[in-house]
């Protein structure tokens, strides 16, 4: 599918509470038993989990999601504040609570007979996926010693209720000294932010857009159209400022998440689109440096690689698979 009405997007998903929210939710299997005589299906394919990034929503992943549905369940989730997904205002966002809604998600997938699936993650995602990944380290590591497992923010260290089978991460602020915000960020993120926030229109979206996608895929006017759509919905601009308290939180856990990707016993790999002036070779180069062994794809792409280069990416990802 090339693009996606916002009413088809809206009519495609499955929404899960988390806390007193809605978060909305994306896969071909129902994440919702009715009854306690339901019964979890069988499950025959690889279970794939899509976390997508700022400022939009798993719409992100439809190339992707077309591509692999013959062979593979694809689920998706629009983080709280995102997409189709509840914006409450005014509200304190994090990415530790992103990365709790993610782990009802799981809970859910557990529920209906999935048991282990595979992480893709892109920009905002990434840094939940890290944390899924620092979670699920520090789980095995304190397994042993019950009284000595609680993590550096105090969230309590079991076992993530679906095992994560590998992460792979596409452009995103690993490493978060090396992240550079646009200047537009900045000032969303600013005291300034709520006033830049509503001045806000399809057309600074799309202008911010371009100067991170590489030089020869710019966004298309119907990506745009549908994003824009997404971000209206639920008056999403007015929670931007919010969420963009990512970027101090990436720091603040920098050095932990890091500590967890050199560490861990899942297999990690990255897949980098090399022109994006936020996330790119710089990241793709610390990537290689800490974890050697790790695959990794450099593209000749902007930030949103599995826009700009659908097609390398899904090759990219089977292999990470196999």
């Amino acid at each position: 599918m090339d693009s996606i009405a916002l009413r088809e997007y809206q009519a495609q998903a499955q929404y899960i509470q988390f806390e007193q929210w809605h978060i909305g939710c994306f896969s071909p299997v129902s994440l919702l038993l009715t009854s306690s005589n339901d019964k979890p299906v069988e499950i025959d394919k690889p279970v794939i989990l899509f976390l997508h990034g700022f400022p939009s929503a798993s719409y992100d992943w439809h190339y992707q999601w077309q591509a692999l549905q013959d062979s593979h369940i694809c689920i998706g989730m629009d983080f709280l504040g995102f997409g189709i997904s509840d914006k409450p205002y005014p509200h304190q966002y994090s990415l530790q609570q992103q990365t709790d809604a993610v782990c009802v998600l799981l809970e859910h997938m557990q529920a209906v007979g999935i048991h282990s699936c595979h992480v893709v993650a892109h920009d905002y995602g990434v840094s939940v996926a890290q944390e899924l990944v620092e979670r699920s380290q520090a789980a095995l590591t304190n397994s042993a010693d019950s009284d000595s497992a609680k993590s550096a923010d105090n969230h309590s260290t079991t076992v993530l209720p679906v095992a994560l089978q590998s992460v792979t991460f596409l452009n995103g602020g690993l490493f978060a000294a090396l992240h550079k915000p646009l200047f537009t960020q900045k000032l969303l993120k600013s005291s300034l932010g709520a006033i830049v926030a509503k001045l806000m229109n399809k057309r600074t979206l799309y202008k911010s857009f371009t100067q991170i996608f590489g030089p020869t895929t710019p966004p298309s006017e119907t990506l745009i159209d549908d994003l824009w759509q997404l971000l209206l919905s639920h008056d999403g601009r007015r929670v931007i400022p919010s969420v963009l308290g990512y970027i101090d939180e990436r720091a603040v856990f920098a050095q932990r998440w890091q500590d967890a990707l050199v560490n861990s016993k899942i297999p990690l790999a990255f897949i980098n689109g090399v022109h994006d002036p936020i996330s790119g070779q710089h990241m793709l180069d610390e990537f290689i440096r800490l974890l050697p062994n790790a695959k990794t794809f450099a593209l000749d792409v902007g930030h949103y690689p599995q826009i700009e280069a659908p097609e390398a990416v899904t090759k990219a990802l089977l292999e990470c698979w196999s």
